[in-house]
């Protein structure tokens, strides 16, 4: 059974996922045997398994077009070929409705200011967070992705920032101790 999967990013994302002369999306197509159309117009893309040895790379293929469409570098949505690092996205108007100024609030809190929050996030998680227009997004491991969506949701939710650090460096002790078998 030919499947193919389709999924519709942002017009101005749509180079990133084409690349420079067309190099991202071929090595796409390589890494994991699909193939990927794009339409520059409408900014819709079809990624057929046809050809793929392993049809559960269409998946992976379409969390890496879906993790460019949401503001992530070509460099770090790439991670997404690991089969052990996974992509989320979490709308925030789930949390703040439609009121533009709140969204623009909550999304301000989850930057920060000069973008320390984001930075505390993704250093103390070892996750890559990207924030791009009402979804704020997240690609890493699975032990530390449920970390980070905590985090994200405590500031989702209006926790002061203190707590969200407390709350996140308890968890790095966590896994380090867990790491060295403690």
């Amino acid at each position: 059974m030919v499947r193919t999967l389709y999924v519709r990013i942002p017009l101005e994302r749509v180079g990133v996922l084409i690349g420079p002369k067309g190099l991202t999306k071929q090595r796409i197509e390589e890494e994991t045997g699909v193939q990927i159309s794009v339409d520059s117009k409408a900014g819709e893309v079809s990624i057929d398994e046809s050809k793929a040895e392993d049809p559960s790379m269409a998946l992976r293929t379409l969390d890496i077009v879906k993790a460019i469409g949401r503001g992530f570098s070509e460099e770090r949505a790439l991670r997404l070929f690991d089969p052990e690092v996974f992509f989320r996205s979490v709308d925030i108007r789930d949390f703040a409705g439609k009121n533009r100024k709140r969204i623009a609030q909550i999304k301000g809190r989850l930057i920060g200011t000069k973008g320390k929050t984001r930075r505390i996030i993704e250093e103390l998680t070892g996750v890559d967070m990207c924030v791009y227009g009402n979804t704020v997004s997240l690609v890493g491991d699975m032990v530390r992705m449920s970390i980070a969506e905590k985090a994200v949701e405590m500031v989702l939710e209006g926790s002061e920032h203190a707590s969200v650090y407390r709350f996140l460096e308890n968890k790095r002790r966590e896994i380090k101790m867990a790491e060295m078998g403690i």
